[in-house]
């Protein structure tokens, strides 16, 4: 008797966790098992050992690249430092900031000051 489609994904777990550490997405993984993406989702969900061995694979690589984006954070590159910062403490480095009150009103007084800077040149203008 032939073996299900599950069954033989299941003799693969140890290159499935191989491709997920050289980061292979799960949908090169899926076309490397032979199977639809969709099949590889519905696996992780319902077999515990195929989402533990591409979570197993993934994290490894996941380390390793965090260690290197550290690595070149600290040895000054910029965009490392950045990108770090951005992640690990958005609070403080985020590029986007929120709208409080106090930051309402502070541009408020400087739209109010570029308006009256406008009117000064418009005034020196027609003189």
């Amino acid at each position: 008797m032939a073996k299900s489609k599950w069954e033989q994904v299941k003799d693969k777990l140890i290159l499935v966790e191989g491709w997920a550490r050289e980061g292979l997405t799960n949908e090169q993984i899926a076309r490397k098992l032979g199977i639809n993406p969709d099949t590889l989702y519905k696996y992780q969900n319902k077999y515990s050992e195929f989402a533990d061995a591409l979570k197993k694979g993934k994290e490894i690589v996941d380390y390793e690249v965090e260690n290197a984006l550290l690595k070149n954070a600290l040895e000054g590159n910029v965009t490392a430092q950045i990108y770090w910062l951005n992640n690990r403490k958005p609070k403080h480095w985020r590029n986007k900031r929120e709208n409080t009150e106090s930051n309402n009103k502070e541009i408020t007084k400087v739209q109010q000051l570029l308006n009256k800077i406008k009117e000064e040149a418009e005034n020196d203008n027609n003189r």
